[in-house]
C-alpha cells in the first residue's frame, strides 16, 4: 500500500552509478525451480541490493542475491513458513536467485531470476494471484507460491494495499486482487485472484500500486492512473473515481512514479518533482497543505529544482533522493518519520522537503507507513521510524526503541 516506494526501471543515476537493484514497484527475476523452504537464519547484512517496505514489515535481497525478512508477521507477509513476528532479518529460504521485490501491506510478491512471479502472505482479496476461490475466506500463506499464470517473463511488479500491478517483458500491464474502486483498471469492481491484463497495449514500462488507485507510465511517457479518486490522487484534474486508465494531462516526459495513501510523487525526465491527492499533513511538499480538506487533484511542482533523482510515498509523507545523493523528507513527522525529533505540533507537519542530515551518499529510499529504510552507497542498509512492531530489524520492539536519525542495521 504505502509503499510506495516505486519507481521507472530506468531510474536517473545519483551521485554515484548504484549498484543497487531497485525494489518497489520494480522487476524481479527469478530462477525456474523455486522451492523456498527453510528459514529462519539470522545474519548481520552488510551489504544489500534491494529493499522494499509494507506497512510494518520489510523485505531485502541481499548482495549474493538471497531474500531476508523482518517485522509483523501475522499474515505469514515474511514468508518464512512461519506467523512469528521477527524483530532481526531472518533468510527467507535458501536461494540466491532472488533479484527484486515488492512489499504489500500485509503480503510480499517477488519475481525470479528466470521472469517467474512468486507471494506470499495475506490474500483474502486475491492479492497473491494464485487462483484461490474469492468466496472462501481465504487463509494466509506463510511461504512463496507462484502466481497463476503461465507466463515466466515478468520484468516489473508493484504491491498495493490490497491489490498487485506488473508488467510483462513484451510490455503488457496485468493486475489482481481487491478491486473496490476500480483498481485493477479492467472496467469493474470485481475482485481478481489471477492476473486479468488490462486493455491491449503492450507500451508499459513501469507502475505503481497503492492504497486504492494505481497509476503507470507508458513508454511514451505519459502517464496513467485508475481506482478511487476522492483526494484527487489520480491526478486528472477531477475527484471522479475511474474503473480504467485514463491519462493524466498531456505531458510525455515521465519518467518515475510512486504511490502513496492518498497521494502520489512523481519525477519528470527533466527532473522536476510533482506531486498531487491528499495534503492534509503537507505530503506533498508544495509549502501547503495542514487541513484535511486540502487537495491538489492535478499534479503541482515542488520547488524548481531540477535534481531529483528518485522518490517514494508513504502513508502521510514523502522522501526523496536528488544528484547529488542527499537525502529529502516532508509530510507527517510523528513517530520520527521524517528523521526529526518532533518538539510541538507544528513540527509535526513539515510542509517543503527538508535535507536528512547531511550525508550525500544515499541512492535509495523506501517508505512504510511509519518507518523508512535507506541504501547508502556502500550498499550498507539503514532504519528509522516507529518500531513498535519491530520493523527496524534492530533486534528490539516497542515505541521506546524507534529512532529519529538513521541507524545501521548491524554490519
Amino acid at each position: 500500500m504505502h509503499n510506495r516506494h516505486h519507481f521507472s526501471n530506468h531510474t536517473p543515476a545519483v551521485k554515484k552509478l548504484p549498484s543497487v537493484v531497485a525494489v518497489l514497484g520494480l522487476s524481479l527475476l527469478f530462477s525456474t525451480c523455486i522451492n523456498p523452504t527453510g528459514g529462519g537464519e539470522t545474519i548481520n547484512l552488510s551489504a544489500v541490493k534491494a529493499v522494499s517496505t509494507g506497512s510494518h514489515h520489510t523485505v531485502v535481497i541481499g548482495a549474493d542475491g538471497s531474500l531476508w525478512a523482518w517485522g509483523p508477521n501475522g499474515a505469514g507477509q515474511l514468508g518464512d513458513g512461519t506467523r512469528t513476528p521477527r524483530l532481526s532479518p531472518v533468510r527467507i529460504g535458501a536461494f540466491t536467485n532472488w533479484i527484486a521485490v515488492s512489499a504489500g501491506a500485509h503480503y510480499t510478491v517477488a519475481i525470479a531470476s528466470d521472469g517467474s512471479l512468486l507471494a506470499w502472505g495475506e490474500n483474502f482479496y486475491g492479492q497473491l494471484g494464485d487462483g484461490s476461490d474469492l468466496s472462501l475466506n481465504n487463509r494466509p500463506v506463510q511461504r512463496p507460491v507462484r502466481v497463476n499464470t503461465p507466463y515466466n517473463d515478468w520484468g516489473y511488479v508493484s504491491s498495493g494495499r490490497e491489490h498487485t500491478a506488473a508488467i510483462r517483458k513484451d510490455g503488457s500491464l496485468w493486475t489482481w486482487g481487491r478491486n473496490n474502486w476500480g483498481q485493477l483498471g479492467d472496467g469493474t469492481t470485481e475482485d481478481r485472484s489471477r492476473p486479468v491484463q488490462i486493455g491491449e497495449n503492450q507500451n508499459w514500462r513501469a507502475v505503481s500500486a497503492g492504497y486504492s488507485h494505481t497509476i503507470a507510465i507508458s513508454t511514451d511517457g505519459s502517464l496513467w492512473a485508475w481506482g478511487w479518486n476522492g483526494a484527487g490522487q489520480l491526478g486528472n484534474g477531477t475527484i471522479v473515481d475511474s474503473h480504467i486508465p485514463v491519462q493524466i494531462g498531456c505531458d510525455t516526459s515521465w519518467a518515475i512514479v510512486s504511490v502513496g495513501f492518498l497521494h502520489t510523487a512523481a519525477i519528470k525526465k527533466d527532473g522536476s518533482l510533482w506531486a498531487w491527492g491528499r495534503n492534509d499533513r503537507g505530503q506533498l511538499g508544495d509549502g501547503t497543505g495542514g487541513d484535511r480538506h486540502d487537495i491538489q487533484s492535478s499534479p503541482v511542482q515542488i520547488g524548481q529544482d531540477t535534481g531529483w533523482a528518485m522518490v517514494s510515498a508513504g502513508y502521510s509523507h514523502t522522501a526523496a533522493i536528488k544528484k547529488d545523493g542527499s537525502l529529502w523528507m516532508w509530510g507527517f513527522n510523528d513517530l520520527g518519520t521524517l528523521d526529526n525529533n518532533p518538539s510541538d505540533y507544528f513540527e509535526l507537519f513539515h510542509k517543503s522537503p527538508r535535507q536528512v542530515g547531511e550525508d550525500t551518499n544515499w541512492i535509495y529510499v523506501s517508505r512504510g507507513d511509519w518507518h523508512t529504510v535507506v541504501i547508502r552507497e556502500d550498499n550498507s542498509l539503514w532504519t528509522w521510524g516507529f518500531n513498535g512492531d519491530g520493523q527496524l530489524g534492530n533486534g528490539k520492539i516497542g515505541r521506546q526503541y524507534s529512532y529519529f536519525v538513521p541507524t545501521q542495521i548491524a554490519p
